[in-house]
């Protein structure tokens, strides 16, 4: 046996107690930070990073940790990242009507039954997209290179140097952004620059909402130039194109120019990104198909190998949670979703046929959870859970159920039924995410495990126990927000409702294709728009390998509003440049490394807090309880804010670079 085959046999201390609690901990704070964040700027963080520093301290000062106890609690923790997903789905359910809140047995389940099951989904696809595929998967790189240089028997000096640099990056900038958060809601700080005017006079409108908001600019920072180009192409294409051309046509001369911009936009450009998005996901689907295949092939050839007494001849690092386990969780979790989707199909007023519902439901959550954990899988690997393509998977994924509702059920129910309908396909379509966004974010945390040379199967456990964690976390969080601020087109949503672009979208989607009444021009408008950005994606790929332009990403930028895509692209934009500066100076690496983490730690404490503010307006009672200043101050917060906001920025960035060059070699 030759040494490496030998170093994969030896057992390594990863699943403890006490990496499990401060994992389980870890989960909580990122579960409800991801959340507001999510229906704040329609996308959510990956939690890994920032996870495996304050795993780094903490365990470091309990003694005796080693690299892959470490990688156990960021995997654990990263299910906040990616869970929080479902907030792309759920609050349609308050969109539509049919919830005033969010039961919390009925969510809790959701969560945790799809995010066990994407657990399930993830290991046969280990093989094809993590072991034997040449996807780049940044941010498991980034995550294994964090634990690498911080984590092992003995750690030099300067790693030692690294691992407080990194802490207190993530620390500093948890706290700046958290403190800019508070300044923002006393209203002594303008939270956005907006502006919408109108082009001639024969009814064109455009216009921008540029966000004050650290949060969106780490965004920009983590998902990188070529992304954050790809958004802004996108948002050029719909407010620059889109949002004039269709209200020209609307010839709308009166009014003001913001509400026609924000009509036009919702009810016509968003259905264009749609498109864009689906034909994007559908490409990507395409292009897996090979070595998905291979993937499950390979699984079940390393069962047969375990099955003949030979599963010690496996590697450590190779050792799966056992295919025939998987298959009975995997079976063990459907009967428990069947019983979710007729006890649904029953309250909704479908119970004649809770049977049809429970059996259809779930043979559809077999198949299209497959379908799209096998697309974000290869998206995730490809540029970042951080990118991650559900909120375009759960377009065509409520499309489908849409229709099935359409064609098996609706012409046997009474008309009154319509809004009943939405709702069961708004249902299922949340569990589908859920198995989607674990199974993504599984495959990103096992390419960290094969780079630190941990165990598979004990990571695939603590994803299990995090998706627990998290769905405990959502529904509390999500009834919180809901009763603070409410959800933009929900019944009853005020002036301050969270935007949820996504779960707005999804749920008019489930809405138009039900009650047909939805514009499918607009939609294969978006495929061409797609196809288009995906044939020059491939040319740049064969001219250039440093810039691309995503078709998911431009997709996201027709789509989402103007205040969550701006910001990401000077964030993209700064970041870059911070990288190159840093390739020109000592420790390039250390310095990069410390950027990342500053920009994980301004998302957390954004986040946090906006959580914080969100329990006092519920409490309060008052939209703006911590106002300090009125609204005759707006133009000097405006001013103050900006120039606020370019001097932190500014002074963190170069505080970062000095720590990083201050390292010792």
């Amino acid at each position: 046996m030759t040494a490496p085959e030998s170093a994969g046999l030896e057992p390594r201390t990863e699943l403890t107690l006490r990496g499990l609690i401060i994992g389980i901990v870890i989960t909580v704070v990122f579960t409800a930070a991801n959340v507001f964040f999510g229906l704040k700027a329609g996308l959510t963080f990956a939690t890994s990073i920032p996870a495996a520093v304050i795993s780094m301290a903490m365990l470091r000062a309990l003694g005796n940790a080693t690299m892959q106890e470490n990688n156990v609690v960021q995997t654990v923790a990263s299910a906040a990242g990616t869970l929080s997903s479902i907030i792309f789905v759920l609050p349609g359910m308050i969109m539509i009507g049919w919830w005033t809140g969010f039961p919390f047995w009925l969510s809790f389940a959701v969560c945790a039954l799809g995010g066990i099951l994407g657990v399930m989904y993830s290991i046969p696809l280990r093989r094809a997209l993590v072991t034997n595929s040449d996807l780049p998967y940044p941010e498991g790189l980034a995550c294994a290179e964090v634990l690498k240089v911080g984590c092992g028997a003995q750690v030099s000096a300067s790693t030692e140097q690294e691992n407080r640099a990194g802490l207190l990056a993530v620390i500093w900038g948890s706290v700046v952004s958290a403190v800019f958060a508070v300044v923002v809601a006393t209203h002594v700080f303008a939270s956005d620059v907006v502006s919408y005017f109108r082009l001639g006079n024969k009814g064109a409108v455009s216009g921008f909402d540029f966000n004050l908001s650290f949060a969106l600019f780490a965004i920009g920072h983590l998902v990188g130039l070529s992304v954050g180009i790809a958004m802004l192409v996108g948002a050029l294409i719909g407010w620059g194109w889109g949002v004039p051309h269709y209200s020209l046509l609307a010839g709308v001369t009166g009014g003001g120019a913001e509400d026609l911009a924000l009509a036009t936009w919702s009810g016509k450009v968003r259905f264009v990104g749609a498109g864009a998005i689906g034909i994007s996901a559908i490409w990507t689907l395409a292009k897996l198909v090979r070595p998905v295949v291979a993937g499950l092939t390979s699984a079940m050839a390393a069962s047969r190998v375990r099955k003949a007494g030979k599963g010690d001849m496996l590697p450590r690092t190779e050792r799966d949670i056992p295919i025939g386990i998987v298959g009975l969780v995997t079976l063990a979790c459907f009967i428990p979703i069947a019983w979710l989707l007729g006890y649904f199909g029953s309250i909704s007023g479908l119970g004649d046929h809770m049977m049809l519902l429970a059996i259809g439901g779930v043979a559809y959550v077999v198949l299209m959870g497959f379908f799209v954990s096998t697309v974000c899988g290869y998206m995730a690997g490809l540029i970042g859970s951080s990118n991650s393509p559900l909120s375009g998977i759960g377009i065509l994924v409520v499309i489908g159920a849409a229709l099935l509702l359409v064609f098996g059920v609706k012409p046997y129910v009474s008309p009154e039924s319509g809004k009943a309908l939405v709702a069961f396909a708004l249902f299922v379509t949340s569990v589908v995410f859920t198995v989607a966004a674990i199974a993504n974010n599984n495959l990103q945390d096992l390419k960290t495990g094969q780079l630190v040379d941990a165990t598979p199967w004990k990571q695939q456990v603590a994803l299990v126990i995090g998706v627990v964690a998290g769905a405990a976390v959502i529904p509390p969080v999500l009834d919180l927000l809901n009763q603070a601020y409410g959800f933009a087109g929900a019944p009853g949503a005020g002036a301050n409702a969270l935007p949820a672009p996504q779960a707005g979208l999804i749920s008019a989607l489930a809405q138009g294709v039900i009650q047909a009444n939805i514009d499918w021009n607009l939609i294969w408008v978006g495929v061409g728009i797609g196809i288009g950005v995906i044939v020059l994606d491939a040319l740049l790929a064969r001219s250039t390998r440093r810039l691309r332009l995503p078709p998911l990403a431009v997709g996201l930028g027709i789509y989402l509003p103007t205040i969550s895509t701006l910001m990401v692209v000077v964030g993209s934009v700064v970041g870059w440049v911070y990288d190159r500066l840093a390739e020109r100076g000592r420790n390039p690496e250390t310095t990069k490394q410390l950027g990342v983490l500053l920009a994980s730690g301004l998302i957390v404490g954004e986040s946090v807090l906006g959580v914080v503010i969100a329990a006092i307006v519920a409490f309060s009672g008052k939209p703006a309880p911590l106002a300090l200043v009125g609204e005759g101050f707006a133009d000097a917060s405006l001013w103050i804010g900006g120039l606020a906001f370019v001097a932190l920025v500014a002074g963190l960035y170069a505080w970062a670079a000095r720590m990083g060059r201050a390292v010792s070699g």
